[in-house]
């Protein structure tokens, strides 16, 4: 590539953060300034396999290989807005610590681990005072609640009935209570599914 195709490209995608902001988020609510200056300053296609950076600004879930998925940005834009990190927060992120929604999520926190899906029902350091699911679960395993300090809140996508919403909860008394705020397109993580049970 060129130095005059690479600043062509660099442009285009510039383009596609601000019509990303003006006709994704603020269209669907996300309005708060530090969501969509977040949003404006971390390039997505920098997030995605070089051949398809093209796609990184469209209104759905980018395959990433592997099984993962880069939500559509509506999805970390709500996620944002719900979670509300500032530099007090120890975060926690149960999802790519290399990936956008980490790097949408470190300059905003005090401190940002994550752990992978994977790992998240293991037992680990505790005291956060924000866990963020990059994707939607079934149900929330005991250890990832234990890590979560009291009064802590938690942001994640929650599968219902096979339909997934944007999900967000506090720690009282011991319990994480999860309520379910809207339903919106979520990559599901299979390692948070519910336990078979038997049917007839």
């Amino acid at each position: 590539m060129t130095l005059t195709e690479d600043r062509s490209a660099s442009a285009n995608f510039a383009d596609a953060r601000r019509a990303m902001i003006s006709s994704q988020l603020r269209t669907s609510g996300v309005n708060e300034p530090w969501v969509l200056e977040a949003m404006a300053s971390v390039p997505r296609e920098n997030f995605v396999p070089a051949d398809l950076r093209d796609a990184a600004y469209i209104d759905r879930a980018v395959a990433l290989g592997e099984g993962r998925f880069l939500a559509a940005p509506l999805v970390q834009g709500k996620m944002l807005s719900e979670a509300v990190p500032t530099a007090t927060d120890k975060v926690l992120l149960v999802g790519d610590g290399e990936g956008y929604l980490a790097a949408l999520l470190r300059p905003l926190s005090g401190s940002l681990d994550a752990v992978a899906p994977a790992e998240a029902a293991n037992a680990g350091e505790g005291g956060y005072t924000l866990i963020v699911v990059d994707g939607a679960i079934e149900v929330l395993p005991e250890p990832l609640g234990a890590r979560l300090a009291e009064g802590g809140r938690i942001v994640t996508g929650l599968v219902e009935r096979g339909v997934t919403r944007l999900a967000a909860g506090t720690k009282t008394a011991g319990t994480v209570s999860l309520l379910p705020l809207a339903e919106i397109g979520i990559p599901v993580l299979p390692e948070f599914a519910a336990p078979k049970r038997w049917s007839f």
